[in-house]
């Protein structure tokens, strides 16, 4: 949940996509489920990823 605080506080998430992604993992009992996540919410936090440069440790960000 800090990242996706994190992608919220850097406006990267919506408080709408923050709400609904931290809701589904929330409920989400199980990695499986977690996978299940609406594709909205996916391509949102996929799209916050990337311009976090989550992919890369040594990033812009770190």
């Amino acid at each position: 949940m800090m990242l996706l605080d994190e992608m919220l506080s850097l406006n990267l998430l919506t408080a709408d996509q923050h709400h609904e992604i931290g809701a589904w993992v929330r409920q989400a009992r199980t990695p499986e489920r977690i996978l299940q996540m609406p594709p909205h919410l996916w391509k949102a936090l996929e799209q916050a990823s990337v311009l976090l440069d989550f992919d890369n440790p040594a990033g812009p960000l770190h």
